[in-house]
């Protein structure tokens, strides 16, 4: 499934559009890996175990957006937009929407 976050395809026709679809993920980080996030925020550096949850949580999103447009009877979703939230001290959400659409 082609999911893009421009209005169209470049080679490709939109034929159909099914309305809007979207994905959500809240996922919470243990306490150890919020202590040792807090710790590389002190000395500097790159806290893996966050980025590897946001990326879990960006791909689960877009997935049941994209089970969604298939629900749809559409192949592709355009103009995909993410959010990335905070929810508490502990908790991360990611949210993608777009527009569902046949194309050919």
């Amino acid at each position: 499934m082609l999911i893009l976050t421009t209005p169209t395809i470049e080679g490709k026709t939109i034929v159909k559009y099914h309305g809007l679809v979207s994905g959500q993920a809240i996922m919470g980080a243990n306490l150890f890996k919020d202590l040792f996030a807090r710790v590389r925020d002190v000395v500097g550096g790159r806290s893996a175990s966050y980025e590897q949850e946001l990326r879990r949580a960006k791909d689960l999103a877009m997935k049941e957006m994209a089970d969604e447009c298939t629900s749809l009877g559409g192949n592709a979703i355009v103009g995909v937009d993410l959010d990335f939230e905070t929810i508490g001290e502990s908790m991360l959400m990611v949210s993608a929407s777009g527009t569902a659409v046949s194309c050919q």
